[in-house]
């Protein structure tokens, strides 16, 4: 029996809204985790990118809070999440869902002036989506209480333990109610995460889902051996030869990012970066260029791409191996989603074999190597 949205039990207003959106089916991660925050319970799930994660405690949640919706001068909900553009994406999905309710939500960051996020605390919100330095910022200067939160999300936990937010979220936690709701999600599952896991949970159930991504019909995965100098070279050439329309480049640094923007310009590719030293306005003007085709190539350091969600994004290159094999699958991930194939080309200089070497044990497969003109390596 095909399980649909209807059969989750969530309220009517929530159903015509993802009606509207042509959806009906719920992704596997949706399946597992709505009835059990829907029960109340504790949730800790791993699950990758690309999943529908965003839209497995949306949609309960939502539904809890229209249940006994009220006037708000206090958040309900309290969800954390690693970066500015993830908290975006996250507010978008709540927005989206809650579109048929009068529910409120207050979405928070650093990189831009507070005021605008404090005067919506003063109005009063049901839902408070937020990166932890910018939430403490304002919890010390007493601009927010979190004592009426009810349901309390740790979105992306692992991405939260490599930037190193594990004391900020020790101190967010003091700040909660003793008796909440609490539902973390991470996609990978180290000794770290299980720890972080069990000192704010209690008495959770837990699962894992596994990417579409995983799947080789889903994403097809390449590397490129090659010099490093002649690196630029070979994404020109793909660009070309394979008529990519849009691709997300990943570099190690924000500099890299740069430099390779002006390299690609002076070739007669446009492209922008998206990092950490770009005011959030150049962050999402060049993310909004991107997402309605008007940029064919948008190159991003890691931090700074977690949570971009581009439907049909056909291309991810791996410009610079990332030293983290977890962070290969946060990578690919954003391509292939939703059922959709995507292509993830990675490109290896002869000081990053041993990083693909890990990678591709970490995996647990060999990537297949591509050919190309230029020079290569052993």
């Amino acid at each position: 029996m095909i399980t649909t949205f209807e059969s989750l039990g969530l309220t009517m207003p929530i159903l015509q809204a993802l009606k509207s959106k042509g959806y009906k089916v719920p992704t596997p991660v949706q399946q597992q985790a709505i009835p059990l925050i829907l029960s109340g319970r504790d949730v800790f799930g791993s699950a990758q990118t690309g999943t529908g994660k965003t839209a497995a405690f949306a949609l309960p949640l939502l539904h809890l809070l229209s249940e006994k919706q009220r006037v708000a001068k206090h958040a309900r909900v309290l969800v954390l999440a690693p970066t500015r553009e993830l908290t975006q994406q996250i507010g978008e999905s709540f927005r989206l869902y809650g579109q048929n309710t009068r529910l409120k939500q207050t979405i928070i960051y650093g990189g831009v002036s507070q005021q605008a996020q404090v005067d919506s605390l003063r109005r009063g919100n049901d839902i408070l989506i937020a990166t932890p330095g910018r939430l403490l910022d304002l919890l010390n200067q007493k601009h927010l209480s979190l004592h009426a939160i009810e349901h309390f999300v740790l979105d992306e936990a692992d991405r939260m333990l490599d930037m190193g937010f594990i004391h900020d979220i020790k101190r967010i936690v003091q700040h909660l109610p003793a008796e909440r709701q609490t539902l973390m999600f991470s996609a990978t599952l180290s000794k770290e995460i299980k720890h972080l896991a069990s000192g704010i949970l209690k008495d959770f159930d837990s699962f894992s889902i596994k990417s579409a991504k995983s799947d080789p019909v889903q994403t097809h995965e390449k590397v490129y051996y090659i010099d490093r100098s002649a690196k630029a070279k070979l994404l020109q050439h793909l660009v070309s030869e394979e008529s990519i329309e849009r691709s997300l480049v990943f570099t190690r640094t924000k500099r890299g990012a740069d430099k390779l923007v002006k390299m690609l310009a002076r070739k007669g590719i446009m492209a922008q970066a998206i990092h950490g030293n770009k005011s959030q306005a150049q962050r999402l003007r060049a993310l909004k260029s991107f997402k309605e085709n008007k940029l064919c190539m948008l190159i991003a350091t890691d931090v700074a791409s977690r949570g971009i969600d581009i439907h049909e994004l056909s291309h991810v290159i791996n410009y610079d191996i990332p030293e983290q094999t977890e962070t290969y699958t946060h990578r690919i991930g954003r391509t292939g989603r939703a059922g959709r194939e995507g292509i993830a080309y990675s490109f290896c200089s002869p000081e990053e074999k041993t990083y693909l070497k890990d990678i591709q044990k970490f995996i647990g497969k060999q990537i297949p190597v591509a050919l190309h003109p230029f020079r290569a390596i052993g």
